[in-house]
């Protein structure tokens, strides 16, 4: 597998955020730091998107993925802004391709069988279930891992402290991509202290499995 996912696995939780304004993406990576979670999925979803990655990246002591990645240009961006890998809410194969043939890292989104098979068809190892409430959850990931059992899954959308340890016991998920330590509330309102605390809670709930 490869070297990031490992880093991933070994996580067992990806913050997934989206930031308002630049400015709070070194105080988040800090205190995401100093909760055990070296690790931050930004999103394309905002304007302060990319500048964010860019500052966060500069630390060198987190591993920073771009995140609702839709298009080649976005891929080229978060690469130049220095993230790790990259993950999209759906299976763009032109995405796909370009990432696979340029040696890029990429965990592309996924809902049903034929996504897999797309995946599959660009070799890749690990795909995010999104939004894996909404789909199912855990009882779709099961099911999906019957006949593709050689894929691994990163269930992303719904994930909180309540079923969070419910994902991670099936061998078959890598980790849990999940927000609820990281709202957009608790960032534009810079409570970077509250969300090192819901940080620390979360590692230490996903490592007492």
């Amino acid at each position: 597998m490869h070297a990031e996912l490992e880093k991933i696995g070994q996580l067992k939780v990806i913050p997934v955020v989206a930031i308002n304004d630049a400015a709070d993406a070194v105080p988040l990576a800090e205190a995401l730091i100093e909760g055990g979670l070296p690790c931050a999925e930004v999103t394309f979803r905002t304007a302060a998107g990319l500048d964010s990655m860019k500052a966060m990246a500069k630390l060198g002591n987190i591993q920073v993925i771009a995140g609702t990645v839709c298009s080649i240009d976005q891929v080229k961006a978060a690469v130049d802004a220095g993230c790790s890998s990259l993950v999209s809410p759906g299976i763009n194969e032109k995405v796909v391709d370009y990432c696979t043939k340029n040696g890029i890292l990429i965990t592309p989104g996924i809902a049903t069988p034929s996504d897999i098979e797309i995946a599959l068809n660009y070799g890749l190892e690990v795909v995010k279930f999104f939004p894996a409430e909404a789909y199912g959850g855990l009882n779709t990931i099961k099911a999906l891992a019957g006949p593709y059992h050689t894929m691994k899954f990163m269930p992303t959308g719904g994930i909180s402290a309540k079923n969070l340890l419910e994902y991670l016991a099936f061998p078959k998920v890598l980790a849990c991509g999940g927000s609820w330590m990281v709202k957009s509330d608790l960032i534009n309102d810079k409570k970077f202290g509250e969300i090192s605390t819901l940080t620390k809670e979360a590692v230490a709930l996903a490592n007492s499995l």
